[in-house]
């Protein structure tokens, strides 16, 4: 009996992007999280981004969040911009990503 051995190709990892959003320019925020996203896509990753998940435009910061988390459970990395540290939002999504036993990387400049 013969076996045909095909070599699979490795499924892709899924990565979430996290930073500051709230109380910044929303344009450079759109620019910061859509070159990391580019980064990734190029790398052959799946990206979630947090700024394209679509909702009303009187989304309280609560639905917002409740929203990304969702989308981040189904990732394996979580990606933290810079500045980070100082997002409650960013901030609540690492821990929960380390709980979870995510890998958590980060930018570097």
């Amino acid at each position: 009996m013969s076996v045909n051995y095909k070599r699979r190709q490795p499924m892709s990892k899924k990565v979430y992007i996290s930073g500051p959003i709230s109380g910044y320019d929303l344009a450079e925020r759109k620019e910061a999280f859509a070159s990391a996203a580019n980064r990734f896509r190029r790398q052959g990753y799946y990206v979630v981004n947090p700024m394209e998940i679509q909702l009303p435009k009187d989304a309280s910061w609560s639905d917002h969040m409740r929203a990304d988390i969702r989308a981040m459970m189904d990732c394996d990395i979580i990606y933290m911009l810079s500045g980070w540290h100082a997002s409650r939002g960013a901030i609540i999504e690492r821990n929960l990503a380390e709980e979870l036993g995510m890998k958590v990387m980060l930018e570097r400049h």
